[in-house]
């Protein structure tokens, strides 16, 4: 049955020997040129190559990982792709940070090279990690947004939407971070909790002399900024001066009192500022009543000449000022002291602005009923209730997505104007991939007026324009002229925390281009939790480098951790014990295997199955349950109740009680019952293992190479068949009899321990009590197994109650010792 088994099991080589077995072999390549099985398509998520392959990637790719190794099993050929989200801010800030420079005080070729250096060593590391794992990727599919065959991919995307009307340019209030000197989008703004003060400052009455309303403020800086003032129109405070003017403090301009609904008359002292902007308040309002603008920060977030005598000031420094002008004015009233939530960078966590600038929009709120209809009525979500985070973050967008960035290490925007008459030149699709900064339009002059010259767009494509498409790219588009047959995916993985981004951004971008929803399923991941119980990060000094667990109890254990940690979708903590649990069960496993091994000596699973005893069929029928319960887990990807079921069968079930009751079969003399047993272990074994070989592959792999390759024929337990029940299984006669035997069994050990002796020492007698006729009959039939387990010369079974040793779960049965 193969070379003999090693006492121990050693992850640090066997590991490492299968990731290298199952590239060199080709194990996991999908088939392009298959038509006779069934594509199953992960949508596998490129990560930003950040160089940490952390522990919230760990959760995350197993989880995908297992759906992938079983669908294999299931008989699906697997596109199992591996990219990389290269662009961006991200990319961008760490390379900023770690020469410590700005973009613009290096060339941009030479920026650009420190970005494509950063990446590729960063890419290296995590490519490591992710093999390190055991990960069933087919590499041969390995991508980065950041060459140019993936710009040509975006790029098209790009032309298309255009062409479709999808796609504009205008000049529109946008999200401004100005640290990082670019446009960025709603998904990318998050929400801080930060201490701040409101002030409140009294704005004199235009036309009441010694009037005055008080208006409280978060941001007095916008003071230069302010275009109106505004009041609810139900409350009777302010309702005699609504129409009437304010005198703006310091920069003396009348400003009109409107009413309007938008205020909330509860905030500060019911009377709010318009300014051009603070908030999307703003917006709304400055639209709804045609208001100006007036732009008193600039993209480097100082204060421009709109702001008299503060320009040049940081908005820090203007509002310290603004105040202490406002305070020696006998203008500010007082100051208190809040808590409240402030719209930051994603990246670089610094304040936004809102400023009006130029920039390319896709028409994205055109599209949100289709995408509410889909993610509802087209995709499946795992679990269920994360659907309602795309369909409410869909209906919340006030503003297109603005998908120009001010960056430099990102995809080209394929546009060229027009010298002249500023016509906008959008490259054909035969012209991509191509950079506008470096190439002109293939046109000899303006189709409009006739110019030979043409200026170049230098603003780039946001990230999630790249990665927005990869459902599509991963099938094969526009290449392949069946790419449809793997599109939509089958599987999209997301955290939950960027459901509004990832998930949201291809379900709007594959609607726009092609009219489907790019996944047929979600898969959604939670969070992992440090051991104090917040989020893991290095900032909370409750941060586990993956390296950590790979490196004392490997790949498998540290695998199991992600699956057996809870339910999908929810937050997973870290624990320790929870990877040691997953490395005892493994040496369990393999101390089973090796039993095994041993054992089947002369033993030929082609032959007929031979004559069963009732606890083989119990074991069977047990496993039969087993595999039912962990498919139809895996199905739903209910992965811990999958692995819940896998383990407590194989660990209390197989190796706790059958491989105890057969050894006596197992170490007799040769025949039928001997045969018998070695068939149910063979049986049982290759079945565990198939089940677990998704969460465990090492182990699995190594198992089934030693003991079923050269009978079962399959190059990797990853490409056998996924295990069945066995014919004539599950048995419920034969379960009910084997549960009152093995409790039986149990409590006659259990009862020798007590009394302190050892498992292997001769009992005399043993009289039973069955309590009734059958079980009195269920425990004769199985006298033979009961007596060599326990080690018993006179088993008396009689179908009456008696005094004696209860046995768990069964009133009325008793034995006497």
């Amino acid at each position: 049955m193969g070379e003999p088994f090693p006492k121990d099991y050693n992850p640090k080589e066997i590991e490492p020997k299968w990731q290298e077995f199952w590239e060199k072999e080709g194990i996991y390549r999908f088939d392009w040129e298959d038509e006779e099985r069934p594509v199953f398509a992960i949508d596998t998520p490129p990560p930003y190559p950040s160089g940490d392959f952390h522990m919230g990637n760990v959760l995350n790719w197993t989880y995908f990982d297992v759906v992938a190794r079983y669908k294999r099993m299931r008989g699906f050929n697997v596109l199992f792709p591996q990219g990389w989200d290269c662009h961006g801010l991200p990319t961008e800030v760490r390379v900023e940070e770690r020469h410590g420079i700005t973009k613009t005080q290096v060339p941009p070729e030479e920026f650009r090279r420190l970005c494509v250096e950063f990446v590729e060593e960063n890419i290296k590391a995590m490519k490591k990690a992710i093999k390190r794992l055991g990960y069933s990727i087919d590499w041969s599919l390995e991508y980065k947004t950041m060459d140019p065959d993936y710009w040509r991919r975006t790029q098209l995307s790009f032309v298309l939407l255009y062409k479709k009307g999808l796609i504009y340019r205008g000049k529109h209030p946008v999200n401004w971070c100005p640290r990082c000197g670019t446009a960025i989008a709603d998904a990318e703004v998050e929400y801080e909790t930060r201490k701040g003060k409101l002030y409140y400052i009294r704005f004199p009455l235009a036309d009441r002399p010694g009037e005055h309303l008080t208006i409280a403020t978060t941001r007095p800086e916008l003071i230069p900024a302010c275009v109106a003032a505004a009041v609810h129109p139900e409350d009777e405070r302010y309702r005699a001066y609504v129409g009437e003017e304010l005198l703006v403090p310091i920069v003396g301009r009348r400003v009109r009192i409107f009413a309007d609904e938008m205020v909330d008359p509860e905030f500060g002292t019911g009377v709010v500022m318009i300014c051009t902007y603070g908030d999307k308040e703003d917006v709304r309002f400055v639209a709804r009543h045609k208001l100006p603008v007036i732009a008193c920060i600039g993209e480097d977030g100082r204060m421009t000449g709109q702001a008299g005598r503060y320009a040049g000031l940081t908005v820090q420094e203007a509002r310290e000022a603004i105040v202490r002008d406002l305070r020696e004015m006998g203008l500010l009233e007082r100051e208190e002291e809040i808590t409240h939530e402030v719209g930051t960078c994603w990246r670089c966590h610094t304040p936004i602005e809102i400023l009006v600038r130029e920039q390319w929009f896709m028409r994205t709120r055109a599209l949100t009923d289709e995408v509410v209809r889909k993610a509802l009525e087209e995709v499946r979500w795992y679990p269920d209730h994360m659907k309602w985070r795309l369909v409410e973050w869909a209906k919340s967008l006030d503003w297109d997505w603005v998908i120009s960035r001010q960056r430099i290490f990102a995809t080209p925007i394929p546009v060229w104007y027009c010298a002249r008459c500023g016509h906008v030149i959008v490259a054909e699709p035969d012209w991509l991939p191509v950079d506008p900064r470096r190439e002109p339009p293939r046109l000899d002059k303006c189709p409009k007026c006739g110019c030979t010259e043409f200026r170049p767009e230098t603003d780039v494509l946001d990230t999630w324009f790249d990665s927005s498409i990869t459902c599509a790219v991963h099938a094969g588009w526009p290449d392949k002229p069946d790419w449809r047959r793997r599109f939509p995916a089958d599987l999209h993985p997301s955290g939950y925390d960027i459901i509004r981004t990832w998930a949201y951004y291809l379900m709007v971008r594959h609607i726009a281009l092609f009219g489907e929803a790019p996944f047929r399923a979600c898969l959604i991941n939670g969070m992992v939790l440090g051991t104090d119980g917040r989020m893991m990060h290095k900032s909370y000094g409750n941060y586990v480098p993956a390296e950590e667990p790979l490196e004392k109890f490997g790949a498998d254990a540290t695998r199991w951790w992600a699956i057996a940690g809870g339910a999908t979708g929810s937050d997973i903590p870290f624990r320790w014990e929870e990877v040691r649990h997953g490395w005892r069960f493994i040496r369990k496993l393999w101390n089973a295997a090796r039993f095994t091994a041993l054992n089947l000596a002369g033993y030929d699973p082609r032959k007929p199955r031979p004559v069963l005893r009732t606890v083989d069929k119990w074991l069977l029928s047990k496993l039969a349950r087993t595999i039912e319960e962990a498919t139809r887990a895996l199905e739903e990807c209910r992965f811990n109740t999958a692995l819940s079921a896998i383990r407590d069968f194989t660990w209390h079930v197989f190796c706790d009680q059958y491989i105890e009751a057969v050894k006596h079969r197992l170490y007799g003399p040769e025949g039928g019952d001997r045969e018998a047993a070695q068939h149910t272990l063979y049986t049982a074994l290759y079945s565990i293992i198939r089940l677990l070989a998704p969460i465990c592959p090492h182990v699995t792999e190594e198992i089934y190479q030693r003991i079923f390759r050269s009978w079962e024929g399959h190059k990797s337990i990853h490409i056998s068949p996924w295990p069945e029940a066995p014919e004539g299984f599950p048995d419920e006669e034969a379960e009910r009899a084997g549960d009152v035997v093995m409790a039986l069994i149990r409590a006659i050990r259990r009862e020798k321990a007590r009394r302190r002796m050892p498992l292997n020492a001769r009992i005399e007698l043993v009289r039973v009590f069955a309590g009734s006729e059958e079980r009195a009959s269920m425990i004769k039939e199985c006298e033979d197994d009961i007596k060599g387990t326990c080690k018993i010369e006179i088993l008396e079974v009689l179908p009456r109650e008696g005094e004696g040793v209860g046995v768990e779960g069964y009133p009325g049965l008793t034995f006497a010792m």
